[in-house]
């Protein structure tokens, strides 16, 4: 199955970048609206940080935002840790999942998985979804805290129960494994593909591999290339490197050594070594013509996406 990472926090989207903005304008009257915007972006941002100096917490969360992305103010991660603490303790749920995050990825602060863990599961308690989900990846892998396969279960269920993507991912794979619950294909294939209509890259290439295995639904190599494409488009390496696979053996398409081989290729630059591998002895068997042929469109492809 495809690996996925704990998700990052949304960004809340409250200011906007003055040259976002701008972007958008009409050429004729620029220079008038543009200095409107800007006097306007001032008092929005004058606004939040008054109060965040009062002890608002809601304030003291965006200010962080703005200091951890660079909107508004220049981009200083330990600035963005002190305001998200100051929320954070506050009861911040959005502040809290975000100092876990900042402890999880080393951002502003030394990396520390059990306080990544500590301050996961404060936001995750309030019912935040995101947190929800990276708590169950920490007890999934045993990062900041002991593992606990039927822990990791609960916690993604509370944020698969709540639509987000990732855990549905998650959740098909322990059913995928048998981690936390009994082994059953057919219920990591109705997870895998929640997430994979909600446009999960990851859980699309699983589900394609289910198809691709026969594994909790009857073998269909059209429907696994058809997940696979999906995946592989949004730049999902091992899809892509499965769906070499496809056009390398005719699995539910036309056998096709030069598709077959820009596939590989796209998932060889991405680090997949599976890919790279399968790409040398393909390689083998193709004209330099076809080859040739071959990175053109992978040339092509990277320039569209």
């Amino acid at each position: 199955m495809t690996p996925e990472n704990p998700e990052p926090p949304p960004r809340s989207g409250l200011i906007v970048r003055s040259t976002d903005a701008l972007a958008r304008l009409p050429a004729s009257g620029t220079p008038a609206l543009a200095e409107i915007i800007n006097r306007s972006l001032a008092r929005i941002q004058s606004s939040i940080s008054q109060p965040a100096e009062e002890e608002d917490a809601e304030a003291q969360y965006q200010l962080g935002e703005k200091y951890d992305y660079g909107n508004g103010v220049p981009q200083d991660h330990a600035e963005a840790v002190k305001w998200y603490r100051k929320a954070a303790e506050q009861g911040n749920a959005y502040a809290q999942f975000n100092l876990g995050w900042c402890y999880d990825k080393g951002k502003g602060v030394p990396q520390d998985y059990a306080e990544a863990v500590k301050w996961y599961h404060k936001s995750a308690e309030q019912g935040y979804a995101f947190a929800q989900n990276n708590l169950g990846w920490c007890y999934d892998k045993g990062q900041g805290i002991p593992q606990d396969y039927a822990e990791a279960v609960k916690w993604y269920r509370k944020a698969a129960d709540q639509g987000t993507a990732v855990a549905k991912n998650h959740l098909g794979d322990c059913y995928y494994y048998g981690r936390g619950v009994p082994q059953d294909y057919a219920e990591a294939v109705k997870w895998y593909r929640k997430a994979a209509e909600q446009g999960n890259a990851s859980a699309q290439n699983n589900l394609g591999l289910c198809y691709q295995k026969g594994q909790g639904v009857p073998q269909n190599y059209a429907e696994a290339v058809k997940w696979y494409s999906k995946a592989a488009e949004q730049g999902n390496a091992f899809a892509q490197c499965d769906l070499g696979y496809c056009y390398d053996h005719g699995q539910g398409v036309p056998q096709n050594d030069v598709d077959a081989y820009m596939w590989y290729d796209l998932a060889a630059a991405a680090g997949n070594e599976g890919a790279a591998s399968a790409k040398i002895i393909l390689g083998k068997r193709m004209t330099n013509a076809q080859i040739a042929e071959a990175k053109r469109l992978c040339r092509e492809w990277l320039a569209s996406h």
